[in-house]
């Protein structure tokens, strides 16, 4: 086990006179409260634009925000288990993410993670990243199932997370809705940042970071829709969060008001396009499991067949 300090760099693109840099900071980083970020910021742990300042200081939109987290970091051990890969080649490998797994560790997570399971696969991803996070270069929740992009090289990993940064990457996802969101097709445009009272959870709120999300309803019954979701930013719980903010939460989400199904969150990470660096263009999908097929058919809602994994051609 070896002590480190893990750097980041982050660009607040929010309103003028936006947030304060300890929030900003505690919205963006996993795992970092807002008590610790403004112990960071006093420390001097953080910067903005180069130069110590107070937490309460307000962001201007191009502000930079650079910082290094002390952190224990330990190799991770491998753990044995299936691996379901949709896509694998020499730079990158695409895999079916089962629902209830955690990504990587983290608080109440030491073992039985997709990390650990990825490492006893791919030995190369232990140089790959953050070391505890080997390769992973966007994330999924714990009760989402579906498609995840891994980086087999670094090289590939600065591609592949720079891509997500700049909205290079498309995402679709399969979710039941309450409900029939109308109008059918739309664009939901709302600011997400911490809740003002309930810490571990996202809200809609004045002072968020911009969030985006388009969607449309593929067909509905008994009450119930199947959406499809394209969120164009990355926020954390971004789609169940504005599923809810319309009056429509997933099935499931016991976290944001979603009716009770008997199973999980019915969320489905279904397909990824995304460029490998090198003039390729490529699509990752993942047909739905089977407990999300079950609740779909419980419910009448028949599911889209779901495209093949593969290179895509001009």
């Amino acid at each position: 086990m070896s002590k480190q300090r893990e750097r980041f760099e982050l660009t607040y693109l929010g309103a003028a006179r936006g947030v304060r840099l300890d929030a900003f900071v505690a919205e963006s980083l996993e795992d970092v409260s807002r008590t610790r970020a403004a112990r960071l910021i006093r420390d001097e742990l953080v910067t903005l634009n180069g130069r110590a300042v107070a937490p309460a200081r307000r962001l201007q939109p191009g502000d930079i925000v650079r910082g290094a987290l002390p952190t224990v970091t330990e190799e991770l051990a491998p753990e044995p288990g299936p691996l379901a890969q949709l896509l694998t080649t020499e730079g990158f490998v695409a895999v079916d993410k089962p629902a209830g797994m955690v990504m990587h560790p983290g608080a109440g997570a030491d073992g039985g993670t997709l990390a650990h399971r990825l490492v006893a696969h791919f030995s190369e991803l232990c140089g790959v990243g953050h070391p505890r996070r080997p390769g992973i270069v966007h994330r999924l929740d714990k009760d989402t199932s579906g498609v995840v992009l891994i980086a087999r090289t670094p090289a590939m990993y600065t591609h592949l997370a720079q891509s997500f940064e700049r909205r290079e990457v498309g995402k679709r996802y399969l979710l039941i809705a309450n409900g029939v969101p109308k109008p059918p097709r739309g664009r939901i445009n709302a600011p997400i940042g911490r809740h003002p009272t309930h810490r571990t959870r996202m809200a809609v709120v004045r002072r968020g970071r911009p969030a985006v999300t388009r969607y449309r309803v593929l067909v509905q019954a008994s009450g119930a829709s199947l959406v499809e979701a394209s969120p164009t930013t990355g926020r954390t719980h971004q789609i169940r969060v504005h599923m809810a903010a319309i009056g429509h939460p997933i099935v499931g989400d016991a976290t944001y008001g979603g009716p009770a199904s008997g199973a999980r969150m019915m969320l489905h990470a279904w397909t990824l396009r995304f460029g490998d660096g090198a003039g390729g263009r490529w699509m990752a999908t993942a047909e739905p499991p089977d407990d999300f097929q079950r609740a779909a058919a419980a419910l009448g809602l028949t599911l889209p067949d779901t495209p093949d994994s593969g290179p895509e051609t001009r």
